[in-house]
């Protein structure tokens, strides 16, 4: 009975951390559309789509290669592999344009961003 009860427990957290991601990721990756030139957001579906397109590209970069895409504190390949995850969702996700130039800036900006908002540093 009370293993179930904690297993039940730790789905539904697990479950609050992913939404939490995925709401930070979101706010992040306005933010960071609002203040970089050559990066641009068409609605809250695209951000939205943009967000999770962006938790799914870090997750599976982290699971295979052992490497996070974060571009403050992780030296330069989290530097370039952000500014390559910003740019290749692009492929992804309507409404979501971004340029070479943006990606690079905007790698900078998100990761800045990032760092000051209230979440998981890792």
């Amino acid at each position: 009975m009370e293993n179930n009860q904690t297993q039940t427990r730790s789905n539904t957290s697990t479950i609050w951390q992913i939404v939490g991601r995925l709401v930070t990721a979101a706010i992040v990756l306005a933010i960071t559309a609002f203040f970089t030139p050559g990066f641009h957001i068409s609605n809250i579906w695209a951000l939205a789509a943009a967000a999770i397109v962006l938790t799914i590209i870090d997750y599976l970069i982290t699971r295979f290669t052992g490497l996070h895409a974060s571009a403050f504190g992780k030296g330069f390949v989290g530097f370039v592999l952000a500014a390559v995850v910003l740019y290749v969702t692009q492929y992804f996700v309507a409404g979501y344009t971004i340029s070479w130039i943006a990606a690079i800036v905007g790698a900078l900006v998100y990761g800045v961003v990032d760092y000051f908002l209230p979440g998981e540093q890792s």
